[in-house]
């Protein structure tokens, strides 16, 4: 599918990803509308700190996913659709589930309606591997049972079906990017590895984290983003769910001790009560199959392995290092 020179809507584009994404479109000859969340100080989120170059050559569309009339103003003169915009902090889902479900499945919705009457060439949405649940065998293929065990995992299993149910109905060219735990710079600190780099990065030797066990597989953002390009030039991606992770598995507690490592520290990690989730809602175990990313779209992480997660935790904490970045951060409150 050729769509170089091509309009493209990134929905989500203010946030951690949508910018990495953004910035990575506009580098390789896209013409992108960004989709800014509305708000009254006029801010693009983290798009406000990239480069002048990127700015100058955006069109920046400010809404909400949850606004269909402004969901379809967005995406005319479009020909294809990344969908990012989602809540996406599981703790949070525990309290205000209803949002989740009007952002995720409704904005979601949203979407696919615009894109069917519109005729978008390509839509692709952004599912996560917690809609896996925990891990019923390794690695994980895309045949996986789904299990909804946060409010969370639950809305994007809900998005993730009435995604396929467009295609399955109407023939809407949809296709499924399902990302494993991806990380990196400008990521919110409500994740792990945030969390313990802007602790380390503020002064702090006595980390506090949630349960230490649980395995991830974890995914630099740079090998993120060109996961979401591949599937939105391919046509082999349409109708497709395809896994994007590093089919590396490590534990949380692992984790950071790796992060102590890259930043040259001694720590000492103490579970602090509130990072925990409810029992039966953590997810103890992702580890991903990426062989049908290779298969259909050809792409493969860069960042793999034990020797690949270092080289990104280094380029994370150098990034989250700099003051003029840990100052966005309130490394002494834990955040839902």
């Amino acid at each position: 599918m050729h769509l170089i020179n091509k309009n493209i809507l990134v929905t989500g584009a203010d946030g951690f990803i949508g910018s990495h994404l953004v910035e990575e479109l506009v580098r390789s000859g896209y013409n992108v509308r960004a989709f800014v969340l509305y708000n009254s100080f006029n801010s693009w989120g983290w798009l406000d700190h990239s480069p002048k170059e990127i700015r100058d050559n955006l069109d920046v569309f400010a809404g909400d996913v949850r606004d269909p009339h402004g969901i379809k103003q967005a995406m005319k003169g479009c020909n294809a659709v990344i969908h990012l915009a989602a809540l996406i902090a599981i703790p949070y889902s525990y309290y205000s589930p209803d949002t989740y479900v009007d952002t995720n499945i409704k904005g979601t919705l949203n979407i696919l309606q615009a894109a069917r009457e519109l005729e978008i060439l390509k839509v692709v949405h952004t599912s996560t591997s917690e809609v896996y649940g925990t891990a019923k065998f390794v690695p994980i293929t895309e045949d996986h049972p789904l299990q909804g065990q946060s409010p969370y995992s639950a809305s994007k299993i809900g998005a993730d079906q009435l995604a396929m149910s467009f295609y399955y109905s109407f023939n809407t060219p949809v296709a499924i990017v399902r990302p494993f735990n991806t990380y990196g710079p400008r990521q919110s600190a409500r994740a792990v590895i945030p969390t313990v780099i802007t602790q380390i990065a503020s002064g702090k030797r006595k980390i506090k984290l949630g349960a230490l066990h649980p395995t991830r597989d974890f995914n630099y953002v740079k090998d993120t983003v060109k996961g979401f390009i591949a599937a939105l030039e391919s046509d082999n991606s349409i109708g497709q769910i395809i896994n994007i992770g590093s089919n590396y598995e490590i534990s949380i507690g692992d984790t950071a001790k790796l992060i102590a490592e890259v930043m040259d520290v001694e720590i000492e990690i103490e579970t602090e009560e509130i990072r925990l989730r409810p029992e039966k809602s953590e997810v103890e175990r992702l580890w991903a199959d990426n062989s049908k990313a290779k298969n259909l779209l050809g792409w493969e992480p860069i960042y793999s392995g034990r020797e690949g997660l270092k080289r990104g935790l280094q380029e994370t904490a150098t990034w989250f290092s700099n003051p003029e970045n840990l100052k966005h951060y309130k490394a002494d409150i834990y955040n839902i």
